[in-house]
């Protein structure tokens, strides 16, 4: 047996209690995994609450890292005792989960079990974000929001590193300073975000804005944009975006909109492999700061959600078994 987090039905993080189930027993190919830590990302508030629809009772959570139990039928690749994280675990908000051996990741030494599982999401989604949704290269200029959440404060180190010049947006002092901490070179407040960026810019606008807050920054950002802009909107932190005319981006300076999800840039092992390698080898050798700003034990899991979704985090929010 073990504790688990479980929602029976829909709704808010009320609907989250600590319940005492089996222990999973992997299938062929799979890993059980005894969790050290638990990742809490708002696809997981959004299967909570119904926006994204998924089976009663539930367990939410994918993102974990943890020591390697027991190995599947076939699973040939890692051995009992060994470091591994994930983005794609099942049903992580428990004291053991399960992962396909292939989207297990190794975890490197100088990487701690916490660290390891503040990453695989947001470090990966920060990866395919500038390296592959678009290309960013040094002197473009890029508009990012919520500089002081988790993928945030990941991105706009990133982004310093490739040379870009960043302007982030954030809600309070405390969350400018750490935007400032991390490298960012403009820091503003979200009303009236859209002048601010134009001025900075000479009137030109941002070659990019990566928007995950939605439905309260949407037009603001495609206004932000210069011609031929892209637009890459990888979350809804404020609800989801209403339906949009396509005309608008011919209207705007033939802009670029795309709607990326982490799967699509995860197709196999190998890429799996590359693109967190490159985000565990950064954290691991220090160049890379991996702010984790909450910590809450397996118990807590409806006030880690309620936190995260009114947005009084920064940084990674993690649960303890």
């Amino acid at each position: 047996m073990m504790h688990a987090i479980l929602a029976r039905q829909s709704g808010g993080p009320e609907v989250l209690e600590l319940a005492e189930t089996e222990r999973p027993v992997p299938g062929p190919g799979q890993l059980l995994i005894k969790v050290a830590a638990a990742g809490v990302n708002f696809i997981d508030t959004y299967k909570r609450s119904g926006i994204y629809k998924v089976r009663y009772p539930f367990i939410p959570g994918s993102e974990a890292s943890g020591t390697v139990e027991e190995l599947g039928e076939g699973a040939t690749g890692f051995a009992p005792g060994d470091r591994v994280a994930t983005a794609e675990g099942i049903n992580c908000y428990a004291g053991y989960a399960l992962v396909d051996e292939d989207k297990a990741l190794p975890v490197p030494e100088g990487l701690d079990d916490f660290t390891a599982a503040a990453l695989p999401l947001q470090g990966v989604t920060a990866h395919y974000l500038i390296n592959s949704t678009f290309r960013v290269e040094s002197g473009h200029t890029v508009l990012l929001h919520a500089g002081a959440g988790g993928v945030g404060l990941l991105l706009i180190q990133l982004l310093k590193a490739k040379g870009a010049n960043v302007i982030t947006t954030v809600s309070t002092d405390e969350k400018e300073r750490l935007a400032r901490e991390a490298g960012a070179d403009h820091v503003l407040r979200y009303a009236g975000f859209t002048a601010k960026v134009r001025d900075l810019t000479d009137g030109t606008g941002a070659d990019v804005v990566y928007d995950g807050v939605g439905k309260d920054t949407f037009d603001g950002s495609l206004a932000a944009l210069r011609v031929r802009g892209t637009l890459v909107l990888f979350g809804g932190a404020s609800g989801p975006v209403p339906p949009f005319d396509p005309q608008r981006l011919n209207a705007g300076g033939s802009l670029y909109l795309t709607r990326p999800t982490m799967a699509h840039y995860l197709r196999d092992a190998q890429e799996r492999r590359w693109r967190s390698g490159e985000v565990f080898a950064a954290a691991a050798d220090g160049n890379l700061k991996v702010r984790i700003g909450a910590r809450y034990s397996l118990a807590e899991a409806a006030r880690a959600h309620d936190d995260l979704e009114q947005r009084r985090t920064t940084g990674k929010v993690i649960l303890v078994p």
